[in-house]
């Protein structure tokens, strides 16, 4: 028998800066290798830790294989269906709660960034061709930042990661590329060679840390208050760049002014740094350096998240440094996310985004289900993550999901989410459909091929969206305008324009299969200085923040609460070789992650008589752990830092809405970094 070899395109969806492409060696209908692909110019042929492990993930023993039914809600009690049986049984629960209502507001679907394919947006598609229907709207990971941007620059854009090695100084705030962005520690590497600065702020000493020049150690929450003293300090010294400023910059006086009634002491006290770290630091920012910044997205998880990141913006302004090479502002972009969208476009006739959505508060979904009424919600579609253990207020939100009637989770294994759902549908991975994905990083884009036929009898998000619009159409014509007879190919064509054409230089969308290809886009951000605000500028005041009750300038948003002294602010890390809940499952990975540990300063270690390796509760109102303790002095005084599965974490976080969000998301962002818990040795 002939062995048939197959050699196929990949790319990973996950929320990461990354978005590897990947090459799949398949050998008579079985993945066997997964290597990174190496026309890809970013990530340059290699993986991360969990790229290289896709094969322990895609034939995990514990992935679903068939469409459940659980007997009971929680029982654990599971019965294997077929699809035709899961889908008849889920289109008959919306028709039954259509014709109670007159409505399909009792519908509500809640998914965000388990998989960043554009295929994946069928799922939104699905639920616009049924007319009004719910939505969780909003987003836990970046909406403050983003709305920063949108105040300063108009939008939110990049530069290509690799003009971190044209900067002089580089400035990583809150972000930890070793363990979170490899593919970016070369152009780091390649900076410091040339002479370049490394600085890094955070309250942890991280893997990145240790590989600075400078490292200070912020007191949680206060960079901004850190950048404006650095701002404060360059106007008194007369180290700006006018020219920069009077030519690309609007409301330059209001900021000047505002910086001028700014105690040093205060905003010290705030950060809790010495002046002579000021001045070390904003030497660095001589105008005859390219300072480039990064910003990692803890940063702005917290009260005054977003108020931050502009102080970070005016610092930037300031100093001339946007729109050079070897300068910016380094968060995140969408730009080359232009497809055409056509698949969400099933609206029907005089529906669109703004009437056919109630829109329910992604972060504090637990206490929306609970108060969204006329009609209340009945039934949950939950797809690309696992709500239940990443959201806050979880013991309110497992109240609020008991109360529905039918609740159907997407997935490719048993979450905590699943298993308090009724039907569990299994879902392909990326080895297993086709797929566009793009990057909120660098500006590459990959096509996705299938390697394989789905595992047992998994289907695609695409899939479950063209079945459930065509079962329902045969149960009540015309009730879905979804347009399920179209081909998977036909969904992909319809995706590019031809604006995403001539930036890919090419003629078709499957050209991609012969390699992955860079948007024409410039390769450092802002370099035509023509700003997307209404001036045109880069903007110190901004009267559309005014408008959405917001400060118009970069202010220094004290902290709002005041930190009792028993209690320390609980930080959690992002894995190594996890993304939130995804990974955990792969025991290469984990071998050496399997316990759970907070990291304690052992000055506070020794005031609660803690030693190494003690049992310890961590609680506070909303729930409590008991986990092991290492002491450290590597981390803020008076947080805890935990390490382990953020669910346990987020056990204990309410919903605390940041400062921003509402332009970028629909809703505030959730200030998972301004959680505080209390502590207490566990006496054995």
């Amino acid at each position: 028998m002939p062995v048939k070899q197959k050699k196929t395109r990949h790319v990973c969806p996950r929320n990461c800066y990354s978005t590897c492409a990947m090459i799949g060696f398949s050998v008579n209908g079985r993945l066997v290798k997964i290597s990174g692909d190496k026309a890809h110019e970013y990530t340059k042929g290699k993986l991360c830790p969990k790229g290289y492990n896709y094969l322990s993930y895609v034939y995990h023993p514990e992935r679903l294989k068939f469409p459940m039914r659980q007997t009971k809600r929680g029982s654990g009690e599971w019965i294997r269906i077929s699809w035709n049986e899961a889908i008849d049984l889920i289109c008959k629960k919306i028709l039954e709660l259509y014709d109670r209502y007159y409505t399909n507001l009792s519908v509500a679907l809640n998914k965000y960034s388990g998989n960043f394919g554009i295929m994946h947006n069928s799922v939104e598609g699905f639920f616009n061709s049924l007319g009004q229907t719910s939505r969780a709207v909003g987003s836990p990971c970046w909406s403050s930042g983003l709305d920063a941007f949108i105040y300063d620059y108009g939008d939110y854009r990049n530069s290509d990661p690799e003009q971190l090695m044209n900067a002089d100084v580089i400035v990583l705030w809150g972000a930890n590329p070793v363990w979170t962005s490899i593919h970016s520690i070369q152009y780091l590497y390649a900076a410091r060679e040339r002479g370049a600065v490394l600085v890094v702020i955070d309250p942890v000493y991280t893997a990145t840390a240790k590989k600075s020049d400078i490292y200070v150690q912020m007191a949680p929450g206060a960079d901004g208050a850190f950048a404006l003293l650095l701002a404060k300090h360059l106007l008194e010294n007369n180290q700006l760049d006018m020219e920069f400023i009077a030519q690309h910059t609007k409301g330059f006086e209001a900021f000047r002014d505002y910086l001028n009634t700014l105690d040093i002491n205060d905003l010290l006290k705030e950060c809790k740094q010495s002046y002579e770290v000021i001045e070390r630091i904003a030497q660095l920012f001589d105008l005859k350096n390219r300072v480039l910044s990064w910003v990692g997205f803890g940063f702005q998880r917290n009260l005054n998240g977003g108020q931050n990141l502009r102080a970070i913006d005016a610092l930037m302004a300031l100093t001339g440094n946007i729109g050079k090479e070897g300068t910016g502002v380094q968060y995140a972009q969408q730009c080359s996310w232009r497809f055409s969208n056509q698949i969400l476009q099933t609206f029907q006739s005089g529906y669109h985004e703004a009437n056919a959505i109630r829109p329910i508060h992604m972060n504090d979904f637990a206490r929306d289900l609970f108060y969204v009424k006329d009609p209340p919600i009945k039934l949950l579609w939950i797809s690309c993550r696992n709500l239940l253990e990443q959201s806050p207020d979880q013991r309110q939100l497992r109240k609020a999901l008991e109360e529905l009637e039918m609740i159907v989770t997407v997935d490719q294994f048993m979450t905590p989410t699943a298993q308090l759902s009724d039907i569990v549908l299994p879902t392909t991975t990326n080895f297993e459909e086709w797929d566009i994905v793009p990057s909120y990083w660098h500006h590459w884009i990959s096509i996705n091929e299938p390697a394989i036929s789905p595992y047992y009898e998994s289907k695609s998000d695409l899939e479950i969206s063209c079945l459930l619009a065509k079962r329902l159409n045969a149960l009540r014509p015309g009730f879905s305008n979804f347009p399920y007879e179209k081909t998977i190919e036909q969904f992909i064509e319809e995706e590019f324009t031809e604006e995403i054409y001539q930036l890919l230089g090419i003629h078709h969308w499957k050209e991609l299969l012969q390699g992955p290809r860079r948007m024409r886009f410039p390769k450092v951000a802002w370099s035509d200085y023509q700003f997307s605000t209404p001036s045109g500028k880069f903007e110190f005041y901004s009267e559309i923040a005014i408008q959405n009750q917001k400060p118009p300038i970069a202010m220094c948003m004290l902290q709002k609460r005041n930190k009792k002294s028993h209690e320390f602010l609980f930080l959690v890390n992002h894995g190594q070789f996890n993304l939130n809940s995804q990974f955990l499952n792969i025991d290469v990975l984990q071998n050496e992650n399997k316990e759970q540990f907070v990291l304690i300063h052992s000055y506070y270690a020794q005031k609660y008589g803690i030693k190494q390796y003690d049992q310890i509760r961590v609680f506070n109102h909303y729930g409590e752990i008991i986990v092991k303790c290492l002491l450290t002095e590597n981390i803020y005084p008076e947080i805890l830092l935990f390490h382990g599965n953020h669910a346990i974490a987020n056990s204990m976080i309410p919903f605390i809405p940041t400062d921003m969000g509402e332009v970028s998301s629909g809703y505030s962002g959730m200030a998972f970094n301004s959680n505080y818990v209390q502590i207490e040795l566990v006496r054995i």
